[in-house]
């Protein structure tokens, strides 16, 4: 069993079916799409900058190994590493992008495979009793105070 988030959009409510057509299923664990493809992985998925970061990442392993003058073989051990840790953290780099574009994980699964997952999030979201509640951020929570804050005791000390 592999575990899925469940990405609709910021817009989308619960029992709307356009919602669900937006929605982004991410698989969790390791992609081996990603680990053999690399940056290509990424630009499919549309993660410019995750693109970039890794051919950069990748390029500079390379350039630091023959600086350093390390054998060929070194160098492909280096970089098979880096496939292995892209391949690791291709989904989470994924999930993190798709919550700082407004689209949090809304749901989870576990399903045998992407279509299981499909039917389980099309059941839960169409049917509302069944759909966890979107998560509130609590009322304080965004509140700022006013005046500078010295230390942990935002409160002004008043007249002494």
């Amino acid at each position: 069993m592999r575990s899925y988030t469940f990405h609709p959009p910021a817009d989308a409510r619960p029992g709307e079916p356009h919602g669900l057509e937006r929605a982004v299923l991410v698989p969790d664990g390791f992609s081996w799409t990603a680990f053999v493809f690399g940056a290509l992985w990424f630009l499919y998925h549309r993660l410019w900058i995750a693109a970039l970061v890794v051919i950069a990442g990748l390029a500079a392993a390379l350039v630091a190994g023959w600086l350093l003058g390390l054998a060929p073989g070194a160098i492909t051990v280096v970089l098979l590493l880096l496939h292995l840790l892209i391949g690791l953290e291709a989904s989470s780099l994924r999930r993190w992008t798709l919550q700082r574009s407004g689209r949090p994980a809304r749901d989870a699964f576990l399903a045998a495979n992407a279509t299981e997952a499909e039917m389980k999030a099309l059941a839960r979201w169409l049917d509302p009793d069944r759909t966890p509640p979107v998560p509130v951020a609590p009322p304080g929570a965004t509140a700022r105070a006013a005046g500078p804050i010295v230390g942990l005791y935002p409160f002004g000390e008043g007249g002494r």
